[in-house]
């Protein structure tokens, strides 16, 4: 929602107070706006028709995390959604093509698991401990909200060794809709996630000194 949006979110939260029989001072009224200010007005209205229409919990004023659940679902949800899509492309398309999903978490989740090459390594054995791995990670990132770097493209095998001889790199297979995954390609970053480096050497003596330690005497030995 936009600035602009307030005086309509505002109304509109008022009136569903009105129908539960409940206040909405403006501080309540201020922890709703800061909670939802990041989606659409239009999506919210829709997320408080169905909720009030939900035979389950309508009866009740909704709180931030039950509209974003009404919109979004549980992050249980998006984790199996997510590996739903990983699964159908690692059987489907396989390890030799490079892939872009139209989430950018997954590229993020599997990037911190080893990559796409490394996930096709795995037999249908270990394959339930790879999909709760990465239901655990994804769900870590949603639950915190975090939009971490996320490589731009999974590497198969076909480009990485292109990449090894100098070869132009073959396109990407789009995975979800097209329009979305050229987005996340775009969005990509192309930095190492993990960042490495040598610290500089220090001398003994900066450091006992450092440490307000003095540095024991040396014995001559004859």
């Amino acid at each position: 929602m936009k600035q602009s949006d307030f005086d309509d979110f505002s109304n509109m939260m008022t009136m569903l107070a009105d129908y539960y029989k409940e206040n909405m001072p403006k501080g309540k009224l201020q922890i709703y706006w800061l909670g939802l200010q990041d989606l659409d007005l239009s999506t919210i209205r829709h997320a408080f028709n169905a909720h009030v229409q939900n035979p389950d919990s309508g009866q009740f004023l909704p709180r931030v995390a039950d509209i974003r659940k009404m919109i979004g679902g549980t992050t249980q949800d998006a984790a199996l959604i997510a590996w739903s899509k990983v699964d159908a492309a690692v059987r489907q398309v396989g390890p030799y093509q490079s892939v872009v999903f139209e989430d950018p978490l997954i590229h993020r989740v599997l990037a911190d698991m080893g990559g796409w090459i490394h996930l096709s390594k795995f037999d249908e054995t270990e394959w339930p401990f790879r999909a709760k791995e990465f239901e655990t990670r994804y769900r870590g990132f949603a639950i915190r909200g975090e939009r971490p770097e996320y490589p731009p493209v999974l590497i198969g095998l076909a480009e990485n060794e292109n990449l090894m001889i100098g070869s132009p790199a073959p396109d990407p297979i789009l995975i979800g809709d097209r329009v979305k995954c050229l987005e996340v390609r775009s969005g990509g970053s192309k930095k190492p996630l993990l960042q490495i480096s040598t610290a500089p050497s220090v001398p003994v003596l900066s450091l006992v000194r450092s440490q307000n330690v003095s540095a024991p005497d040396v014995q001559m030995v004859d």
